[in-house]
């Protein structure tokens, strides 16, 4: 079978399409033939030696796949941590669930995002209807479907994002309002939206100025949620201004808590696809790439050119 390999850390033009062995099913896992698999940023730091989980060389990059169960047929999505970005890979059966015949594999391939951000918003934030959610990098993958998570709640959502188009993207998916980052006034923005107190939750994906920027428009008792560091820079804040602001710094490590507590993935799983089903969530998928464009399919997430979620797509 044909699968993306790294052999060193490095950029994914260094990455090699090659011939291999289909891998071979352990205890407790299924392989699974790969119909499409979701592309993120996370797998762009894994392939520069960046992300905080380092396989050991060669290895196959992909985390999050739709395709059908070898020997039963059955179509299923499964988070198989790496090994998405070939024609057949292996999952712990326990991170595989099964898909309605209604959702197309590349939106199935997209659905790891929105088990972050429901946990993010849901667990981590604790969001509340009628509250104000801010959520950053809205035309992203995780961004997309917070906001969509977000309406759905019931709160009332402002999104930023770094062009008209991108702007027009959130609004689409349901941000009441949608602010370009790019623009200095931008904190400003978000006080006179909010009537003055700011956001109560924050959903920071970008890290670095962005988060910074944030801690000066967040309401009182408010919520600052860390996703991770797209913008490259890790930041730091004084924790007086914790204090004084009553306000909390939340992490939201989803594959770290669901890996701890097992039934919770399976338990979100469910609650995603009744959302699904009623029309309240929908992966938009805007680029898709034949598994031979891999390389092309993270350099465009690289360069900030997707809008929602690039998928591979193999026939």
């Amino acid at each position: 079978m044909r699968a993306w390999l790294v052999d060193r850390w490095g950029e994914p033009e260094e990455m090699r399409l090659a011939e291999i062995e289909p891998p071979n099913a352990g205890p407790d896992q299924l392989r699974i033939r790969v119909h499409a698999a979701g592309v993120n940023f996370f797998d762009i730091l894994q392939v520069q030696g960046k992300y905080q989980i380092k396989p050991p060389f060669p290895f196959t990059p992909g985390a999050e796949i739709a395709g059908v169960v070898e020997g039963t047929g059955q179509r299923v999505m499964a988070f198989p941590q790496q090994g998405g970005f070939a024609e057949a890979c292996t999952a712990p059966a326990g991170r595989v669930f099964p898909i309605p015949n209604e959702m197309p594999f590349g939106e199935a391939a997209c659905l790891l995002v929105y088990h972050t951000s429901l946990f993010a918003l849901q667990k981590r934030a604790a969001l509340a209807r009628g509250e104000w959610l801010l959520v950053h990098a809205g035309a992203s993958g995780v961004g997309m479907a917070a906001i969509q998570i977000g309406v759905g709640i019931g709160a009332r959502v402002v999104a930023t994002a770094g062009s008209a188009e991108k702007l027009d993207f959130c609004r689409a998916q349901g941000a009441q309002h949608a602010i370009d980052y790019t623009d200095a006034t931008w904190v400003d923005r978000v006080k006179e939206i909010t009537g003055g107190l700011g956001a109560d939750v924050i959903y920071d994906p970008v890290g670095g100025d962005v988060f910074d920027q944030s801690t000066r428009c967040i309401a009182p008792e408010g919520r600052l949620v860390v996703i991770g560091f797209a913008g490259g820079r890790i930041p730091t804040i004084a924790v007086n201004r914790v204090l004084l602001k009553d306000i909390a710094i939340v992490g939201a490590v989803w594959g770290g808590y669901a890996f701890r507590n097992a039934r919770y993935m399976a338990e979100a799983h469910d609650e995603l696809i009744r959302l699904y089903a009623e029309g309240a969530i929908r992966p938009i998928v805007s680029r898709r790439y034949k598994l031979e464009d891999a390389v092309a399919a993270l350099r465009a997430l690289a360069d900030r050119k997707v809008a929602g979620k690039a998928v591979i797509e193999i026939d």
